[in-house]
């Protein structure tokens, strides 16, 4: 019998060397719609018109009641740009989605969403076996992005929004071979 784990926590602060993860609030709107509102953003997005404000404040009200919506700042400048989640955590099969992640493009690249996911993942990895990434079929940026931080495309499968997703997963151990050390630390 497997041991059991703690419950997921699903809003920790974390933090790293670049950025600053921390629970979102409903006063992060305006910085965070400001870090949101390029159109290129979202231009491969299947909600490509996230940046317009009615849209985005949709967005940033599920995000408060999913209760695991985060919001980035740099920790340099203390500046919101962007927002990720944790998102419909299966404990029976030791699964947790993490999606929802947009940065705004002064820090796009790969150095700050590569910290913001390493980060998140080093924090699931100590209540789940697998994470997944539900991507837009087209969303070839997120594709490649969650690629270079090691997710295999596994399958399809419609998103909550009844979308047909790809879906791409990194299992703890494969994580653990990633960074060359034990991903639960």
């Amino acid at each position: 019998m497997a041991p059991s784990r703690p419950a997921f926590e699903l809003q920790p602060t974390l933090t790293g060397k670049l950025i600053e993860l921390r629970p979102l609030r409903s006063d992060d709107w305006e910085a965070l719609f400001a870090a949101a509102s390029d159109p290129l953003i979202w231009q491969q997005h299947p909600a490509h018109d996230r940046y317009q404000e009615d849209v985005f404040r949709e967005f940033f009200r599920k995000g408060l009641e999913s209760g695991g919506a985060f919001v980035a700042i740099d920790r340099k400048s203390g500046q919101v740009i962007g927002s990720s989640r944790y998102h419909d955590y299966r404990p029976g099969e030791s699964e947790i989605e993490v999606g929802y992640t947009f940065l705004a493009r002064s820090h796009w690249g790969g150095v700050y969403n590569g910290e913001m996911k390493e980060l998140m993942l080093r924090h699931a990895f100590r209540f789940v076996e697998r994470v997944v990434f539900l991507i837009g079929r087209e969303n070839w940026r997120s594709r490649k992005a969650v690629e270079k931080i090691g997710g295999v495309l596994v399958s399809t499968r419609m998103n909550h929004e009844g979308r047909e997703s790809v879906v791409y997963e990194i299992t703890a151990p494969a994580f653990a071979a990633r960074l060359g050390e034990r991903a639960r630390e």
